[in-house]
């Protein structure tokens, strides 16, 4: 048995909703002497005619509350299967896929990058548009310094591979999808950032990205969530989701949607000073009372995401309004 406990809690979870899930092993990976599995789960219906969601975790080993918010959600999800009527009757019309744990080899060694030193946000073939900040934005210098991407014209990291097979299987093949990858780690705010990273063009769903915002704050109307392009902050080269974003576009007939939660960590050291002392309290709340509202608080978020690419054919614009508010969006992130 793993002594990893994210692993532990995922294969646990395995076993309480194995009549209700599809699951299997996308890919190995070794650390030292130990190997870990990376899975793939889903539940819904597969008819490909029909939205999916994509729930992600675990991408940077440091960064264990994504994993945890994912386990958590996933977790709620099984057990309201046993009496939550409506829970069946919305799986009927979407697909749910999670990978909660795709570096586990880096969160079983406490690193970001995974065991074979490479940050794995860094890792696709893509290069970034203009200068990007010196290690932050990706190198190939060497996989003992941060941000590694790894040698040039090799192929992608096993873990990515695993990644873009799932996306583009689960999610790239339907109508509408939305992927959501959970980080920490940066500011004060929980922010939800949208491509590009690599580029500070405007995307063609900003229209999209807009709308979903405002369904979100008319439903919930005291988040505390902060949309905005990651290239507002800081470009990068090897973006996976700009990646899959890109092959996403060859189809204008569909709509993929791929976001990422980056937990406002910072707020968790500023409560607890002597987190900066621990590489994980960097990350993660080391308090017993905080973490369980991370968890709580997101999961409203995810159970939102979900019904909402459920009901996309209910809230999506077409038309002049769809244009005016992609105006409005691009005056908002790109215009000085």
């Amino acid at each position: 048995m793993t002594s990893l406990p994210e692993l532990r809690e995922l294969e646990r979870i395995l076993e309480l909703g194995h009549r209700h899930l599809d699951f299997h092993v996308e890919c190995e990976v070794s650390a030292g002497n130990k190997c870990f599995p990376v899975y793939r789960l889903a539940l819904g219906n597969p008819d490909p005619k029909l939205p999916s969601i994509g729930f992600f975790g675990g991408i940077h080993g440091l960064e264990r509350i994504g994993t945890q918010v994912l386990l958590y959600f996933l977790h709620s999800l099984l057990t309201r299967l046993e009496w939550d009527k409506s829970l069946h009757h919305l799986l009927r019309d979407v697909r749910l896929v999670f990978m909660p744990l795709i570096n586990p080899g880096g969160m079983w060694q406490s690193t970001r990058c995974n065991p074979r030193g490479v940050d794995l946000m860094r890792n696709a073939p893509i290069e970034a548009t203009g200068s990007v900040p010196f290690l932050l934005g990706g190198h190939r210098i060497s996989p003992h310094l941060p941000w590694y991407r790894g040698p040039e014209g090799a192929v992608m990291e096993s873990e990515n591979i695993a990644l873009c097979h799932t996306v583009t299987e689960e999610l790239l093949t339907r109508p509408f999808s939305i992927a959501v990858d959970c980080h920490s780690g940066f500011g004060l705010r929980d922010r939800v950032w949208f491509p590009h990273a690599h580029s500070v063009h405007p995307i063609d769903q900003l229209a999209d990205i807009v709308r979903l915002e405002e369904l979100f704050q008319e439903t919930y109307p005291n988040n505390r969530y902060l949309f905005e392009p990651q290239s507002m902050h800081y470009r990068t080269h090897g973006d996976v989701w700009d990646y899959l974003y890109l092959q996403a576009q060859q189809d204008k007939t569909k709509t993929f949607l791929p976001l990422t939660l980056e937990m406002g960590s910072w707020l968790w050291v500023k409560k607890n000073p002597l987190q900066l002392f621990s590489r994980h309290g960097i990350f993660n709340p080391s308090v017993a009372h905080r973490q369980h509202r991370v968890l709580r608080r997101h999961a409203v978020w995810l159970d939102f995401l979900m019904r909402a690419a459920c009901g996309y054919d209910k809230w999506m614009i077409d038309g002049p309004k769809r244009l005016r508010m992609q105006e409005r969006a691009v005056a908002r992130w790109y215009r000085k």
